[in-house]
Formats: C-alpha cells, structure tokens, sequence
C-alpha cells in the first residue's frame, strides 16, 4: 500500500463548537474538501483542502479557521477523480432510481378552472392545489425537465411550504418548483443541477424561498453561483419565512 507522504503546510480547520452546520461554506470549496455530516461541517480528507481559505468568509459564526500543521499534501489529481466520481456516482443513482421509483418520473398537471380564474377564497384555505409538475426534489428534477422551459423558477427550502400557510397562492402559483435542504443534500451537487438548468431551460426568473434559520442561508447562495456558472443573468429575488409563519424579509439580490 503507497504511503502518503504528510508536509507542514496550511489547511482549514473547523471548530465544531462554533459550527452550526449552515453549509453555506461548502459550495464556496471548489474542491468538495467539506462536507455535512451529521450536521456539522468536516474535512472530507485533507489532500482535498488546498488551504487558501476561499471558505472562511462564508461562515457565519467564524468555525474556520487557517492552521499550519502536518497534512497529506494538496493533490489536485486526486481532487479531480473525487469530484469526477462524485459526479458519476450521482449520475448513476439517477438511472437507478429513474428505473424503479416512481418520484422520478415526470408529470405536468392541468390547472383545474377553478385555479386558473384564481379563486382565491379557496386557495386561502388551500382547497386548491397549484402545483403544475412533479417531481419536485432538487435531487430528483432533470435539467430538461419540459416543464422548466421558459419559467419562473421557484426554489424553496423544504420547511417553508409547511411553515407558510398561503405557501400556494403566495409563491407557487405560476412557478415551477423545486424543493431541498441545503443542510442535508449535497450542496455542490446541487449547484452544478442548477448551472445546467440555467444554461438548458432558459429560466425567466428565480425566487428563493428560505427559513429564518442560519441553515437555511446557503440556499441563495447555492443558486446565485449556480447562475454565475452557467453564465447568465436572471432577476433573483430571497423571501425570508419565521419559524411562526411570517414573512420577515424580501431582498433582490444579484443577477
């Protein structure tokens, strides 16, 4: 078995006692060196880090930090295999699950008349249901999804709807959905869905739907790079939900 051979040189470091497991830094890591788990942030391997800390300002509590101390050296070969098999192993649980499970397969739905003349003593008891498509997991929608052509994206954190009791008639109507956690799903996954949807679907405008809670945060960011990767430029707008069902905030952020 090859030794891997260790150098003092700079690497992140993470102090568990101050993260809050928000993720938001592990979509600014280029290389997937972090990762969530168990709801905290870790190293996945130090070869991975490259120790230049485009990390660090991303969190919001100040966990990470740049330490000097013996660390397996930076491989960027072994960086691009890991991203690489990253890649085709999610492609590959794609196939899988597009063969047996019936979340994956695509669906649009007729809007009943009573939806499209806008009823809106129904849709304020949630008698009606908006929902245009299905699935609507971020893991689970293809970039060429038929019904993303062309639309209005909404992109929600998956507490919101239950959080939010006009969650229907106030964001969904008229959007096309796609629903996640940035805490628990994998963030880099997540922006590179994004960057292909952008590029493929021709996306008229984006709207971020998040919980007040610091986890939550990294779901803007995740899209806003998603955007800048593919190259394009698309109004995003981030709505703010309490936990007690309340709009707290509307930002217009970059596009």
């Amino acid at each position: 078995m090859e030794k891997i051979m260790q150098i003092k040189r700079k690497i992140i470091k993470i102090d568990e006692e101050l993260c809050n497991g928000c993720g938001q830094c592990v979509p600014s890591c280029a290389e997937g060196a972090i990762q969530i788990v168990d709801g905290k942030a870790r190293l996945v391997e130090d070869k991975y880090c490259d120790g230049l800390g485009a990390c660090l300002e991303e969190c919001p509590t100040g966990a990470l930090t740049i330490v000097e101390r013996e660390a397996d050296e930076f491989d960027e070969e072994a960086v691009e295999e890991y991203l690489h098999s990253k890649g085709q192993e999610k492609r590959s649980e794609g196939r899988i699950m597009a063969c047996g499970c019936p979340s994956t397969h695509i669906q649009s739905f007729v809007q009943p008349a009573s939806c499209q003349e806008t009823n809106e003593a129904d849709l304020l008891v949630g008698a009606v249901s908006t929902l245009s498509h299905w699935p609507v997991q971020i893991r689970l929608v293809p970039p060429t999804a038929p019904f993303l052509r062309g639309a209005d994206l909404l992109v929600a954190a998956d507490c919101t709807p239950i959080a939010y009791p006009n969650f229907h008639r106030d964001f969904l109507k008229g959007r096309a959905v796609m629903v996640g956690c940035p805490k628990f799903d994998d963030a880099g996954e997540y922006i590179q869905k994004f960057a292909e949807i952008f590029i493929k679907a021709e996306i008229k405008s984006v709207m971020v739907v998040v919980m007040e809670v610091p986890c939550c945060q990294g779901l803007p960011l995740i899209v806003e790079k998603g955007i800048k990767m593919a190259g394009r430029r698309i109004p995003l707008e981030k709505v703010v939900i309490s936990s007690r069902g309340d709009v707290l905030g509307k930002e217009k952020l970059a596009a």
